[in-house]
């Protein structure tokens, strides 16, 4: 089969050992150099795996497994008996035994490795999608927290005002200390080479405390939220320029700087 297959449920027909006898050997010849066909033969077989687990599973009846054991010692016996009648050499015997299980023994390995392999696809593909899940949980968190904030009457807006000979830019800080939630807003030209921006909490008491180091690209706004300490009294924000990564206290000159009310 030089071509693609032409119907994509060959794909599933041939997962499920059902394709036509004529079509089995070059359809498969055809996937064993085929990317793109051998990725959709993947998903077939993980399809058919999930089909096969989804399946209701049904009680046997309390008679089937005597029924069972039952056929299994009477086809025993019929197979010693015939071992006796026809008097077999041992080593003749051995060889018709090992003719029969060395290719099933080699198709439930085959048969393991496949399943193993499909299982652990599945695996990575459901603890992607965990990944993601908590991904877009962490977003909707963030924007109902936002909404929440801004929407508070408690919440305080400071704006944030260039300083005389510094890069340009606008700012505004929102806080509210019952949610203990900062955001902040904003767009500045871009930091000097090897410098960063950092914004600093300035309290009534203590140290200024640092609230994000930022980097901003031209014409596009920075904006992040975080967690205000506990006990934390506003008296003042402001950005500086800072060796790049931040300092654990502001070093340089102030860019934006506004007073808390």
């Amino acid at each position: 089969m030089s071509a693609h297959p032409t119907r994509e449920e060959d794909f599933d027909l041939y997962a499920l050992g059902a394709l036509d006898a004529e079509e089995c050997g070059p359809f498969g010849e055809h996937v064993a150099v085929c990317a793109e066909c051998a990725a959709k033969l993947a998903e077939a077989r993980g399809r058919v795996v999930l089909l096969a687990l989804a399946a209701p599973q049904v009680a046997p009846s309390s008679g089937a497994k005597q029924r069972l054991m039952a056929r299994i010692h009477a086809d025993a016996a019929a197979s010693s008996q015939r071992a006796m009648n026809t008097e077999e050499p041992a080593e003749v015997r051995t060889r018709w035994w090992a003719a029969i299980l060395v290719p099933a023994l080699g198709a439930l390995a085959v048969a393991t490795i496949v399943l193993w392999m499909q299982n652990e696809r599945l695996s990575r593909d459901i603890a992607s999608m965990h990944g993601a899940i908590a991904v877009q949980q962490k977003e909707i968190d963030g924007a109902a927290k936002m909404i929440d904030l801004i929407g508070s009457t408690d919440t305080v807006v400071v704006n944030l005002a260039a300083q005389p000979g510094m890069p340009k830019g606008t700012a505004h800080v929102m806080y509210n200390m019952k949610m203990k939630t900062l955001m902040y807003d904003g767009e500045l030209e871009a930091a000097p080479a090897g410098k960063s921006y950092q914004l600093w909490v300035v309290p009534t008491n203590g140290n200024p405390i640092s609230a994000g180091v930022f980097t901003p690209v031209p014409g596009q706004t920075d904006h992040w939220m975080m967690d205000m300490p506990e006990g934390l009294v506003p008296k003042a924000f402001a950005v500086t320029v800072e060796p790049a990564g931040g300092m654990p206290q502001p070093t340089g000159p102030k860019v934006l700087l506004g007073a808390a009310s």
